[in-house]
């Protein structure tokens, strides 16, 4: 491997005679439509849930709530799986061909899944596939993250890139009805998915034309080197190489800074895929919208959501300039964060039509609305105590980790829905209810258990 650090400075000094540049955030917006695609590729099948669940007689699959429920839970569960193995793979492959390799896995499953009719298990078999692709996507974008940031901005970072999610997510709710209705149900459901499924490979081009570690990077100025490098607990000598030794998983799990961030992620990542996969079943269920007019209360939901992805993640940042440090700024910054999504339980108190009328279907929006905001910028906050804690050859591992606990997680709020609410057929609002309740109160029960965890500031320094 060459000395790329020496030759990184030459190029650094000639282009910008030493001055720091920016290509750090380049590398971010890299992130943010990689992290774009996914969702939206991600997001297709929960605006097919009607179309699947109606009666073969009247041209639809004849699905059940309940089959729809272990569809999502198939993907969610090998996401779960294939998370941990991922990061893993990444941590010794690296970022480049990691990401890379993710998003062809996924863009080629997610095509297939046009082509699966509609059986059940066929369906489960090619989301389950698609979700080992989709499974590299976080590891590999938040080992990027502290690859190319200093601490203090990588709650930032983290924050724009994650709110592709909900940027893919809104492409998806305008884009696949808008596909439905254009092209009729079938074969709008099958574009839908060959569509969304090919714009992963135009991205492929500028991620080798423009991507590779810091250390490697021959655009990368030697000012913005040692700025991204400036509060790192090790910091790399000149001519250093990335360090890409093993780091077993049984040794990660027995730090208790491993479990903080598993319990973090199990007990809030299924709020989001609640909202992902049962929001437009909850709207057209709630207030008899059609799938037509579930389109604009969706995109709004996930417009807001980026709102909170970026905000949040800047919200420690302004902590740090004033002086407190990183670590009690991060869980500072989480705790307020936690406490918006209290508002989420009542939910269908103000989604009463007898109550409030035609202003019931807004102000339940609202309130989902602060909900998925304070889902994203509690989420660009988690990722991070990942770096914080963690040095830069384990943190797609842990993280992979976290992506585990957080499937599992989701799994179980998949399948939970599906049976309330099959169980409440005929008063769907109480199963939306209870699981409005469980959606508010999660956050704050994570907090506690991350906090009891690791009361203070312990960074890893024996791996």
């Amino acid at each position: 491997m060459p000395d790329v650090i020496t030759s990184t400075a030459t190029a650094g000094a000639t282009a910008g005679s030493g001055a720091r540049s920016n290509f750090r955030w380049i590398i971010c917006g890299l992130l943010f439509f990689c992290t774009t695609v996914n969702y939206m590729d991600r997001q297709v099948i929960s605006y097919l849930k009607e179309f699947y669940c109606t009666p073969a007689t009247a041209g639809g699959f004849g699905w059940t709530n309940s089959d729809f429920a272990h569809v999502t839970a198939a993907f969610t569960g090998f996401y779960a799986g294939m998370t941990i193995a991922f990061g893993w793979v990444i941590d010794r492959i690296g970022t480049k061909v990691g990401l890379a390799l993710s998003l062809a896995v996924w863009s080629v499953f997610g095509i297939l899944n046009a082509f699966v009719g509609r059986t059940v298990g066929m369906h489960i078999l090619v989301r389950s596939a698609f979700a080992v692709g989709e499974a590299g996507n976080f590891p590999a974008s938040i080992k990027t993250v502290a690859e190319w940031f200093p601490k203090r901005e990588r709650a930032l970072a983290t924050g724009i890139f994650n709110s592709g999610s909900n940027f893919g997510a809104m492409i998806s709710a305008l884009f696949v009805p808008w596909c439905m209705y254009h092209f009729t149900d079938d074969p709008g459901w099958k574009l839908a998915f060959i569509l969304t499924g090919s714009v992963g490979f135009i991205w492929l081009i500028f991620w080798f034309w423009l991507y590779d570690t810091p250390v490697r990077h021959r655009r990368l100025s030697r000012a913005e080197f040692d700025y991204i490098h400036a509060d790192d607990d090790i910091k790399p000598a000149a001519g250093m190489v990335e360090d890409k030794a093993r780091v077993s998983w049984g040794r990660l799990f027995g730090y208790r800074q491993t479990w903080s961030f598993f319990w973090g992620k199990f007990l809030t990542d299924g709020v989001w895929w609640f909202y992902l996969f049962w929001l437009p079943d909850y709207l057209k269920k709630q207030f008899g919208m059609t799938k037509e007019q579930v389109m604009l209360p969706t995109f709004i939901v996930y417009g807001v959501a980026i709102i909170g992805s970026v905000y949040g993640g800047s919200i420690p940042l302004t902590l740090i300039k004033r002086g407190m440090p990183v670590y009690r700024a991060r869980m500072t910054a989480m705790l307020l964060i936690a406490l918006f999504p209290l508002t989420v339980s009542a939910t269908q108190f103000f989604g009463d039509v007898a109550r409030f009328g035609q202003m019931a279907s807004t102000l339940a929006i609202g309130v989902i609305c602060i909900g998925a905001a304070a889902h994203q910028a509690w989420s660009a906050n988690l990722f991070t105590t990942v770096s914080d804690m963690f040095p830069k050859k384990a943190v797609g591992s842990v993280t992979g980790i976290g992506a585990m606990a957080g499937g599992i997680g989701g799994v179980i709020v998949q399948i939970v829905a599906g049976k309330l609410t099959d169980a409440f057929t005929q008063t769907p609002q109480t199963a939306y209810l209870i699981m409005f309740i469980v959606c508010g109160l999660s956050y704050v029960a994570a907090w506690s258990i991350m906090k009891a965890l690791v009361p203070r500031h312990q960074p890893i320094t024996d791996l």
